[in-house]
């Protein structure tokens, strides 16, 4: 499962990246909103890069950008993998992707708590990350459902609901390739 989960992660959160970063251009178009450098200065810090004043190189904005996205889909597609799958799971990694930019940018002390951001900017930026997690678990949901049913939506069709008189599923089940 992991093995599937990783390379099927790596597209999903790609695909993801592509999606998110269209709506943001269509958005900028709109808004006028200009670009943001926080990725590349996140970059910078984590790795100890010279880091520049004003605009940062396209190249290393990009690298955190697209590459923060193909690794947090990893952890899409191994939810889909499990058997959590649908926009209730998208959902729940939307929220996966927010904190996982707001630690890298507070840690790096590139960033500020979004309850201090203008409301504006935080509605845009919660939007954009949607996109990404609803885009990314689409392409991880279908791909994993390639596999066949996850050992969760195994586990549920013993009998539907959550129930203190259904055990788990037998040790082999779980890890059985779906269908």
């Amino acid at each position: 499962m992991m093995k599937r989960a990783l390379w099927q992660g790596l597209v999903a959160g790609a695909v993801g990246g592509v999606v998110m970063t269209l709506g943001e251009k269509i958005e900028q178009g709109l808004t006028g909103r200009p670009d943001s450098h926080v990725p590349a200065r996140v970059l910078e810090r984590l790795t100890g890069m010279a880091e520049r004043p004003g605009k940062q190189p396209l190249p290393v904005n990009w690298a955190m950008h697209f590459g923060q996205a193909a690794a947090l889909g990893v952890l899409r597609s191994v939810m889909a993998q499990a058997g959590l799958r649908g926009p209730v799971s998208s959902a729940k990694f939307a929220v996966v992707r927010l904190t996982n930019d707001q630690i890298l940018e507070n840690a790096t002390g590139v960033g500020a708590p979004p309850q201090t951001w203008p409301r504006k900017e935080l509605v845009v930026d919660l939007v954009h990350k949607a996109v990404y997690a609803f885009a990314t678990g689409i392409v991880a949901d279908v791909l994993a459902s390639a596999d066949g049913p996850g050992p969760g939506q195994r586990h549920a069709a013993l009998r539907p609901g959550r129930h203190s008189d259904v055990g788990p599923l037998p040790r082999e089940a779980s890890r059985a390739r779906g269908r």
